[in-house]
């Protein structure tokens, strides 16, 4: 019996065979959006470590390597460049731009975002220099430069990789570009287990503070509810009254339902005043009625006059037609001098119609003489 080939079909099985014989010999196309890049393929040999430590000690001149592991959930998008028409990229990894810029849910980002991230390392004269990382679907200029992808790297090889990249020390200087910040993100960004003991291990009360006031940030953005049971946890117990202040912000990114009871817990319980403070001023950025419900109680019952005037600013960042009469009721009968007059000046910076009149009625009182 005979049979004949339908007409393409040898077209097709030779496109094939060049595509599978590509693969083989490692030329095969990266899963990377990249321009003005020269890409090449590799495997992981001898795990993830071995693989790029050798790639960066043969990098005598600036050179890429690349590899995607899954993304935490969430409506998020990254880029180490800047947006143009609701897309990210070219991220331009030889320009000045430094960091990623995180773009959470917004009608730039589709409501089903990447499942995956890109973690690129340059290195130079052989070392790694810098960490980048981007969404999946960025386009990466590598500014004419080699980029070299790994496939089917394992997520946990990849934490453990970049922990040895996080420096405390550097937390404690200044400047963005720093490896140590990039690594982090790279961890935190990361979908697996071993992302979360990073982290926390890096939230230690032992660990400097600008490493746990770096890692609070991430532990409240991308890290869930194994992340909400880290920031619990310091906002409980961390010796630093800074560190603390800086959770309340943590808890403010965070989308777990505890988060804005455990901010009002600190408004309420705190020992520092500049805690408390900044626990109110989170909170009004959240806003909602138990919100308001505690600003209001901190500028009423709190027994220190600074915390009571940082409440008064934070109603001054609620919603207008939350915050702007709970300030008149406030510059009308709160009883503290100090407070009245905060009142009154966040009323003057909010060019609210209801601020004007009330300044009208308080001004023709006072030049009837009714004071």
């Amino acid at each position: 019996m005979s049979w004949t080939a339908p007409s393409g079909f040898l077209s097709r099985l030779a496109i094939l065979g060049v595509a599978l014989a590509l693969e083989v010999d490692g030329q095969a196309p990266a899963p990377l959006k990249t321009e003005n890049a020269r890409v090449e393929r590799r495997a992981v040999n001898g795990g993830l470590a071995q693989t790029i430590d050798a790639w960066a000690k043969s990098a005598s001149q600036a050179r890429w390597i690349g590899y995607s592991v899954p993304a935490v959930g969430g409506e998020r998008q990254i880029c180490c460049g800047d947006w143009h028409d609701g897309s990210c990229g070219p991220c331009r990894l030889e320009s000045g731009e430094h960091g990623s810029n995180i773009n959470l849910s917004s009608d730039k980002v589709r409501l089903e975002g990447p499942r995956g991230i890109v973690v690129l390392l340059r290195a130079e004269s052989g070392r790694i220099g810098k960490i980048r990382t981007v969404s999946e679907d960025c386009t990466i200029d590598a500014g004419g430069l080699q980029v070299t992808w790994l496939a089917d790297v394992n997520p946990a090889e990849s934490v453990k990789y970049l922990e040895k990249f996080v420096s405390a020390q550097e937390f404690e200087e200044h400047g963005r570009d720093r490896l140590s910040r990039g690594a982090l993100t790279a961890i935190a960004l990361t979908d697996d287990r071993s992302a979360d003991l990073a982290i926390a291990a890096f939230l230690a009360p032992e660990k400097p503070e600008g490493l746990r006031k770096e890692a609070a940030f991430w532990a409240g953005e991308a890290r869930g509810a194994a992340g909400f049971v880290l920031l619990k946890r310091m906002a409980k117990s961390d010796p630093s009254a800074e560190v603390r202040a800086h959770v309340t912000f943590a808890l403010s990114v965070s989308h777990e339902s505890g988060a804005v009871d455990e901010m009002i817990r600190m408004a309420h319980e705190d020992t520092s005043t500049q805690v408390r403070g900044q626990a109110l001023f989170w909170l009004a950025q959240k806003a909602g009625r138990k919100a308001a419900n505690t600003i209001t109680g901190a500028i009423d019952n709190d027994p220190d006059t600074e915390v009571k005037k940082k409440a008064v600013f934070a109603l001054s960042q609620m919603p207008k037609d939350e915050g702007v009469p709970k300030l008149i009721e406030v510059a009308q009968n709160n009883r503290n001098l100090e407070v009245r007059k905060q009142a009154m000046f966040w009323l003057g910076q909010s060019n609210d119609p209801r601020a004007l009149e009330f300044f009208e009625t308080v001004l023709g009182k006072y030049s009837s003489g009714d004071r």
